[in-house]
């Protein structure tokens, strides 16, 4: 089982969205930023090292938010875990997605959300809005 871990990047009443390349698996799906922990690293060593790569930015603190289990069938099957994550800097740059954008959490479910991510958005919804 592969394990990621993701950042939701949260400011005001909107949440960091992220959509996926055309070129990329599941091709302009919305997601939040993340990636896969590599070998003998930490969570939150993966978690600033993917938002440094993706949105070029430092987090100065994140704090566990959800963890699940997913399955795709294209992808196989992942360990997912979910951080509220705080930047240091508001000066976000896209470096890994077609676009990014700033999502009201009223607006998310008018979003192509992977799948994966689905149950995060529900519960974002549900705690934020």
């Amino acid at each position: 089982m592969i394990e990621t871990v993701v950042g939701i990047i949260i400011k005001d009443s909107s949440v960091l969205l992220g959509q996926r390349k055309e070129t990329a698996s599941y091709p302009l799906k919305w997601e939040f930023p993340g990636g896969k922990v590599e070998d003998k690293e930490s969570l939150e060593a993966c978690l600033r090292r993917e938002l440094f790569e993706e949105l070029s930015i430092e987090i100065k603190s994140a704090e566990l938010y959800h963890e699940e289990f997913a399955k795709y069938t294209n992808a196989g099957e992942f360990y997912v875990y979910y951080y509220i994550a705080h930047p240091k800097s508001w000066e976000i740059k896209n470096l890994a997605f077609n676009k990014i954008t700033w999502v009201p959490f009223n607006e998310l479910l008018d979003y192509d959300i992977l799948e994966g991510n689905k149950n995060v958005v529900q519960k974002l919804i549900q705690d934020y809005e």
